[in-house]
């Protein structure tokens, strides 16, 4: 078994109209001395110091206001669950961040684009871009599409379809990475991108079924990943969670690590790196609940890295 530590919670400044806290916590990414943080219920990305517990700020994605209320909001939200780095490119010329929905309806399509200066802090406002024409040729390969995780590894950005619920697959799906960046730049993201589309079982922890939830890649090409058991009916419901577990892919997709974390918590994000000569990870989740807010955790994994 994994175990993690709590390393802080994602309380935000004090802000006019804005939440004290980060609570659906979806996607992570650290660059240079901050932490990125998408959570699936929100308009705005999250940016936290890599060290210390002062409190994190909002940068607004898209424009508009969600309803308070709990069923209009989950229907109304963008749902962005995947927060991965681009490199440098034509495009950006630091790299950038991108954040992409999951697609598990059709107002979850829209992703959003930043790029980054040459010290990891962002350089210039958020872009959109349009996932639909993406997400609806995997929806007719996937069916049940939810895409949760996302990393660049080599030449391909990598995604992973979460398959909770009734008909959910668990997919590695890859990319081009160079007609994503091209489609990035132009705010569109089509089906020519897509290289192939593979399918895999996870196995499950205590009786329910575990599906990815994040990735992070590592310099070798492997790719860390959380997966969670949630036991929901659909990709769309929440459910009790039965138990979280990290695992590492090889560069070719395989699986070659898997193991239970210790924290009764619905991991969502992961960042992963080598120091040492091991792979150390911050990981954060999702309490389903607003009034909660995100832990951030870290973790060392019994892996060579």
């Amino acid at each position: 078994m994994i175990a993690t530590t709590p390393r802080r919670t994602l309380t935000l400044a004090a802000a006019p109209g804005q939440p004290t806290h980060v609570s659906a916590a979806s996607g992570l990414v650290r660059v240079g001395d901050w932490l990125y943080v998408v959570a699936d219920d929100s308009l705005h990305l999250a940016v936290f110091p890599a060290t210390g517990d002062a409190p994190g700020h909002t940068v607004r994605l898209f424009p508009g206001e969600l309803p308070e209320a709990p069923a209009p909001r989950k229907a109304a939200k963008p749902d962005l669950e995947a927060l991965c780095r681009l490199g440098p490119s034509a495009g950006f010329a630091h790299g950038a961040l991108l954040a992409l929905p999951s697609g598990s309806t059709p107002v979850r399509r829209r992703a959003s684009v930043l790029p980054l200066n040459a010290d990891g802090t962002l350089a210039g406002p958020p872009r959109a871009v349009d996932c639909t024409a993406l997400y609806l040729q995997l929806e007719r390969e996937l069916v049940a599409l939810n895409v949760e995780g996302a990393a660049v590894t080599g030449k391909r950005l990598r995604l992973l379809n979460r398959g909770n619920g009734e008909g959910g697959v668990d997919a590695l799906v890859d990319l081009d990475l160079d007609r994503v960046l091209v489609g990035v730049d132009g705010g569109l993201l089509g089906p020519e991108a897509v290289r192939t589309v593979r399918r895999w079982d996870l196995g499950e922890a205590n009786g329910v079924r575990l599906s990815f939830t994040d990735a992070s890649a590592l310099p070798d090409g492997r790719m860390v990943f959380t997966a969670t058991a949630e036991d929901s009916k659909d990709r769309v419901a929440d459910g009790p969670v039965k138990g979280s577990a990290v695992g590492v892919l090889a560069p070719d997709g395989t699986p070659v690590y898997l193991d239970a974390v210790d924290a009764a918590l619905k991991l969502e994000g992961v960042d992963a790196r080598v120091e040492g000569g091991r792979i150390h990870l911050l990981l954060v989740a999702d309490a389903d609940d607003p009034s909660v807010p995100a832990p951030l955790l870290e973790a060392v994994l019994p892996v060579p890295g």
